[in-house]
């Protein structure tokens, strides 16, 4: 199966970061999408408009979310892909790793995507939220 990764800088302390992520509210503003998520365990999340779908396996507050996570472009006989995202705040500043894992054989559209959709409106989000 298919994988990849993206890093990101953020001026924000992992703490935002993280509970905007977790938060249907922030998390559909940050991105421009609708988006029905918690920050609890076993519960499902849809994202962008209902595009994006899955449900939280792991969090460890303030620096690991791990998700299941597909599209509607997923075939039914697929599975769903793995989303890690750590987290890791120097001075004020959070370094976002994220590993996309098991993607179906055309799944290495989801990178521009990620940057598209979702980091490049995060840095605006957060630079408007939490800037000078």
């Amino acid at each position: 199966m298919l994988k990849f990764q993206i890093q990101q800088s953020f001026n924000v302390k992992a703490k935002y970061l993280y509970e905007a992520w977790l938060s249907s509210e922030e998390h559909s503003i940050m991105t421009g999408g609708q988006a029905q998520i918690t920050n609890q365990v076993g519960e499902n999340f849809s994202a962008w408009d209902g595009y994006i779908s899955g449900s939280n396996i792991k969090l460890i507050p303030y620096s690991l979310i791990i998700q299941s996570w597909r599209t509607t472009e997923f075939e039914d006989h697929e599975e769903d892909s793995i989303l890690e995202i750590k987290l890791i705040e120097a001075n004020g500043k959070t370094e976002l790793m994220m590993n996309h894992s098991n993607l179906p054989k055309d799944g290495l559209k989801y990178k521009s995507g990620w940057i598209d959709h979702y980091f490049t409106p995060m840095l605006e989000y957060f630079g408007h939220k939490y800037g000078p």
